[in-house]
């Protein structure tokens, strides 16, 4: 009978793989290849640890077998190395010119990952391309999940990551790592590529989880080590703060998210003393120091209504006419149909469900949102809230029907069926 990773070694790997990626990159200065020399290097691991049992240092073992990898597909061409050798021993050593060395200076030193995370928004690529590359290489996520994530299908965003390594190649610029005014160019991709990664594990795209929390943990640890980075005056450093606050606002209802038996429990409905207090303390500190700064963002606005969120003793307490504000200006500030959703369901808090379901209809022509579950299951909350109940089972069954996450899926359908029984 062949032997299988256990639950605790999968998780191992899926911890290790981008500092190991990271090492690799760092090593080679190439991302297409060391990508691959890696995911030989996890089936590897996946083919001899259950039966060989797993080594003592289990990150070493990778970057190891990675770097053996990594040296036989080098060897592969050896004209061409020998070619390079027979120069480099020709040449004088007094007219040899040595490469210099990539500037490290400020990054937590071993953090391996925030390297890859910093490297892989490359010169070459659009930031579009850079940010779906690097969810890829540091977020371990699938091509389906970002997909998820840019509201794009599957084959589009494939395509999309293919292209960006393609023209990282093409493109004769080393994939090394970023001088320091590089890393100040590439920060909002980085910033936005660890909102990703944290949204994808605070509400999982798909799967038999509501959340993933090793990689809503991930994004919270580098976000953190990005803002130990950054001076506190310099530019970008309040955004910074802002996602770091938001994270950990956001992250502070995780105990709260789901019942004994993985299922969703809304916002309005989760019990609050569950929350985590230091972690909600410490992100409303850090967003009030951020806004005092005046260089207002986005993430600093998510932050905000995080805040007020966390900060009401109870969901009646909400401050929905501050919040309805807030989106508002985010609505501006961003073209973000997500956005445009949340400021929805806020009007509708404030003036009642006809008004959010009157915003939502601008959405109908929004491409971004066509078949997305959400929609639906926003007008289905709407409708109920506005005593339709059969729109609102229609709308809830539709959203069912679409979402990949059967957490999701449950609580919709669940919503859908008590109405329907109500009827009765």
């Amino acid at each position: 009978m062949k032997a299988t990773l256990d639950l605790s070694q999968e998780k191992l790997l899926r911890e290790l793989t981008p500092q190991v990626l990271g090492a690799i990159v760092r090593r080679y200065r190439d991302f297409a290849a060391a990508e691959d020399a890696v995911q030989e290097a996890l089936l590897a691991a996946a083919l001899q640890w259950p039966r060989e049992g797993m080594p003592d240092n289990p990150r070493g073992w990778l970057i190891h077998v990675a770097a053996r990898r990594m040296t036989d597909q080098l060897r592969a061409d050896l004209a061409r190395r020998r070619r390079e050798t027979r120069v480099v021993a020709e040449t004088p050593p007094d007219e040899r010119v040595a490469a210099a060395p990539a500037s490290t200076e400020g990054l937590p030193e071993q953090d391996d990952t925030l390297l890859l995370l910093f490297m892989s928004c490359h010169p070459a690529l659009t930031r579009q391309s850079a940010i779906a590359l690097t969810l890829r290489g540091v977020g371990g996520l699938t091509t389906a999940e970002i997909a998820h994530a840019y509201l794009v299908p599957e084959a589009t965003m494939a395509q999309r990551i293919s292209r960006a390594k393609q023209r990282i190649k093409s493109s004769g610029v080393p994939f090394g790592m970023p001088t320091e005014r590089e890393r100040a160019e590439r920060l909002a991709a980085v910033l936005h590529v660890l909102y990703l990664i944290f949204s994808e594990g605070y509400a999982s795209s798909s799967g038999p989880s509501l959340q993933r929390t090793d990689l809503s943990n991930e994004a919270i640890r580098l976000t953190r080590a990005v803002h130990t980075l950054l001076p506190c005056h310099a530019e970008g450093a309040a955004e910074v703060a802002g996602l770091l606050a938001l994270m950990l606002l956001t992250d502070a209802r995780r105990s709260a998210r789901t019942g004994p038996d993985g299922e969703l429990i809304p916002l309005a409905e989760q019990n609050r003393t569950l929350w985590d207090v230091r972690a909600i303390s410490e992100g409303a500190a850090l967003i009030s120091d951020a806004l005092s700064r005046g260089a207002l963002g986005p993430y600093q606005l998510q932050a905000a209504i995080a805040a007020l969120h966390d900060e009401a003793e109870r969901a009646e307490d909400t401050d929905w006419p501050q919040i309805r504000a807030l989106y508002g200006l985010l609505e501006r500030m961003s073209c973000n149909p997500m956005v445009a959703l949340n400021h929805a369901i806020a009007a509708a808090m404030v003036d009642g469900p006809l008004a959010g379901l009157e915003l939502l209809k601008k959405l109908d022509s929004d491409s971004r949102l066509a078949g997305h579950y959400r929609l639906d299951a926003v007008r289905g909350h709407l409708f109920e809230m506005a005593g339709d109940p059969q729109s609102a089972i229609r709308h809830y069954q539709a959203a069912a029907g679409r979402t990949a996450s059967l957490p999701e899926r449950n609580y919709l359908t669940t919503k859908a069926a008590r109405l329907a029984a109500d009827k009765e």
